[in-house]
């Protein structure tokens, strides 16, 4: 009762038809209706633990990652939640065997199962372990699987950075509990890289994954700088469609995370990269990935959305390093001409917002800072960087230095700010950016999920000398205020067939870059 997609390279992606055709073949049954048990007896001693609920290759499907205390049978099993009987689980459930591996750092053993076959405007049950050793159960939702969604991104957890774990995870634990009280029907979490300072620090890994949230909405994982450097991020995330070719991983994938990854909700194409490997040919690697996924599965979405770590409009700290100057003459106009929509990324620890940037160029010299509403005209991508969403450490805005690159100099309409950038903003305060799929159009606004009170490590702990917005001048705004809001309207020329973009990128494009 288990199918997963797992193409190892670009040469294996397919149409995304295929997934319902490959089920039926494989006799796979929705999880109604289906009365299959599998018995599976364990020590009662097993534990199962870092149960994290995953984004699936469709709307149809959830992934279930967590680890397990020892060598056993590890199963799901998912009822829908109408079906339970006084909490328990009977005729209706279905248990999915998982993929069982042993951790290659920190002892134990990692496991996952993919939930296929979940029908829409449902609600699941499910439960992790073998019998006689439960997780507590857990529930999630599906929605329509056409149509508007909204969903949510979050900056840099990074559990661990400001040096005090516990005040790291709480304030991770307040933005997940204020985001999803005010949006109680978005349909993904999506990361922006970083979930923990260090990268095989469980105690660290346990404080991310502690909030129940993260059972019940689906964690769209992101790879960051500090999550690169073992094996754990690999270890407690299962992504679809993951191709772990050695382009994708900066330096040796027996000890690394890495790949790149990419998947369809709706109307939207979510491609995600691991932006650590940019040396030696692998921008032009990711680039060859993305447009080979684009080709083949960009028509069955309205939007395209990249999502990786590394800002490359970034407006802080690390606004001059050396791979965003590197890839700020890679990525933009392959994003143009790919069609590509929005850009999500993280890294820098404060919040940008570009102008539409077509082809590494602003596309309207006369589009205002902090515009409301943008219209991306052919070829025309917006890049988003998220502050941090739990307030563990937060980088200031620098200003634009063309001793360091000469090409990424001041704003001639706000000479504060980098020229890419219609929004820069650091407050001090945790953040989380929301963004609603229309029909119409994409609305991106940034949102505030804390104040300058606790929980806010860097500045409880002493590390930031003010907060609040304009340097700390002005009070800080309430909890739910909005920091920025842009309303995107697309291009729709090119959704017709393969016209995204000025032109669709053929396979062999990246060859500019090899």
């Amino acid at each position: 009762m288990k199918f997963d997609i797992r193409p190892q390279n670009a040469g294996g992606l397919r149409r995304r038809v295929a997934v319902g055709a490959t089920a039926a073949v494989m006799g796979i049954s929705a999880v109604v209706g289906s009365s299959l048990m599998t018995a599976v007896h364990a020590d009662a001693g097993t534990t199962a633990t870092g149960i994290i609920l995953g984004v699936g290759a469709t709307e149809a499907q959830r992934v279930v990652s967590w680890y397990s205390s020892a060598d056993t049978a590890q199963v799901v099993q998912v009822a829908p939640t109408s079906k339970l009987s006084h909490g328990q689980f009977g005729k209706h459930t279905v248990t999915y065997p998982a993929t069982k591996a042993a951790n290659t750092v920190n002892g134990g053993y990692n496991a996952h199962v993919t939930l296929d076959g979940l029908k829409k405007n449902t609600s699941y049950s499910y439960r992790v372990g073998t019998e006689g050793a439960w997780s507590p159960t857990y529930t999630f939702r599906t929605q329509d699987f056409k149509g508007d969604f909204d969903f949510l991104f979050f900056g840099d957890p990074q559990i661990g950075s400001s040096g005090d774990t516990a005040k790291d995870g709480a304030g991770w634990q307040d933005t997940l509990d204020v985001a999803l009280a005010a949006n109680p029907k978005a349909e993904l979490l999506v990361s922006g890289g970083d979930q923990v300072e260090s990268a095989n620090n469980e105690p660290q890994w346990n404080a991310f994954l502690a909030p129940d949230k993260l059972r019940q909405y689906p964690w769209a994982a992101t790879i960051g700088n500090h999550d690169v450097g073992g094996k754990s991020y690999e270890q407690h995330f299962w992504t679809p469609n993951t191709d772990r070719s050695a382009p994708y991983y900066n330096g040796d994938a027996a000890t690394r995370s890495g790949g790149d990854y990419w998947y369809v909700y709706k109307d939207v194409l979510f491609i995600d990269i691991n932006s650590n490997a940019y040396a030696a040919g692998a921008d032009a690697a990711h680039i060859g990935y993305i447009t080979d996924v684009v080709k083949e599965h960009g028509d069955d979405a309205k939007y395209t959305v990249l999502v990786y770590h590394h800002s490359i409009y970034s407006p802080a700290s690390h606004a001059n390093d050396n791979d965003a100057k590197l890839r700020r003459q890679d990525f933009p106009t392959a994003f143009s001409n790919l069609g590509v929509d929005l850009v999500l990324q993280g890294h820098d620890h404060s919040y940008s917002r570009s102008y539409v940037i077509k082809n590494g160029q602003k596309a309207n010299k006369d589009e205002q800072p902090g515009a409301a509403q943008v219209a991306q005209g052919p070829g025309g991508v917006i890049y988003v960087t998220a502050n941090s969403a739990s307030g563990s450490k937060y980088y200031d805005i620098t200003a634009p230095d063309t001793t360091k690159d000469p090409n990424y100099g001041p704003d001639p309409l706000n000479p504060k700010s980098h020229w890419a950038n219609s929004v820069e903003n650091q407050e001090h305060v945790r953040t989380y950016v929301k963004i609603q799929v229309r029909g119409d159009k994409l609305v991106v606004e940034n949102l505030r999920s804390g104040t300058c009170a606790a929980p806010n490590a860097a500045v409880e702990l002493g590390q930031e000398s003010w907060c609040g917005p304009d340097s700390g001048a002005g009070p800080a705004q309430p909890v739910g205020s909005t920091v920025d809001k842009v309303v995107i309207r697309p291009y729709d020329d090119k959704h017709h067939g393969h016209g995204k973009g000025d032109d669709r990128v053929p396979a062999e494009s990246a060859s500019w870059l090899r």
